[in-house]
């Protein structure tokens, strides 16, 4: 997205963005966000990767597959539903792992109540985790509520004692909606603007570029859904994306596993 695209709508949603963060504001209308991004495709590239397990019939077996991959593989992130966070605890703690455990939070709909979404947030954390994932609250965004969506993540934001990504499900969006909720989701606080969820479809790099116009130097990008190969993966961090949310881990470093 140009950055005059983008800053025309935040114009028209003056009143609305300016109840967010007061520096994320004032970074939106000074476009002290819209800066080159984009980073060395091979460097670490292991660090940038959530190794990611959502599927709802996984067993403790396959947790601690996935977690002991992240020690083997030197991932920066597993990724798993909130259930999970004593056992990779344990599997880190045991094996003096350094990985982040991050949960998703509301997935894959963002239908929950406020309160309940807060509610999770705080008790993920309380119970170990150091990220949560959590889906923007998409069927109140679609109806044009976006005042309820804003002050929901807000309070997921304040919520929290750790890092916050929002999942905005762009693969379902409009140009217009695209740019709605990477604004909403930037104000809001948030530490990462995530691509989608995987389960209604796939990131794209054109997406990964608009979420980092929005979102500068200040806030992180995440692109996940659909990045299966190596050559996908690197396209997404030569667009400008942080880190990678993928089930495919292993096969990434692997230079044989290309499209």
């Amino acid at each position: 997205m140009k950055k005059e695209l983008w800053h025309e709508r935040v114009s028209e949603l003056d009143t609305l963005l300016k109840r967010g963060v007061p520096e994320r504001w004032k970074a939106l209308t000074a476009l002290e966000t819209s800066v080159p991004r984009g980073g060395a495709e091979e460097e670490g590239l292991a660090q940038k990767i959530d190794h990611t397990l959502l599927d709802p019939f996984a067993t403790r077996e396959d947790i601690r597959r996935v977690c002991s991959e992240a020690v083997r593989f030197r991932f920066g992130a597993v990724c798993l539903f909130p259930c999970w966070i004593p056992l990779a605890r344990e599997v880190r703690d045991r094996e003096g792992a350094d990985f982040r455990i991050s949960v998703v939070i509301d997935f894959p709909g963002g239908g929950e109540l406020t309160t309940a979404r807060v509610t999770a947030v705080a008790d993920a954390f309380k119970n170990g985790c150091d990220e949560v994932d959590i889906v923007m609250p998409l069927g109140l965004f679609l109806s044009g509520d976006y005042p309820a969506v804003l002050e929901d993540l807000m309070a997921v934001k304040q919520a929290s004692d750790g890092v916050v990504k929002v999942i905005l499900e762009l693969s379902r969006m409009d140009d217009l909606r695209k740019r709605d909720a990477a604004l909403l989701a930037f104000v809001s606080g948030a530490d990462y603007l995530k691509t989608s969820t995987g389960v209604n479809g796939k990131a794209a790099v054109e997406d990964v570029a608009l979420l980092c116009d929005v979102a500068g130097r200040l806030c992180g990008v995440k692109a996940a859904g659909g990045i299966r190969s190596r050559d996908t993966a690197l396209a997404m961090i030569r667009a400008g994306a942080d880190r990678l949310g993928t089930s495919s881990g292993p096969a990434l470093l692997s230079r044989d596993h290309a499209e």
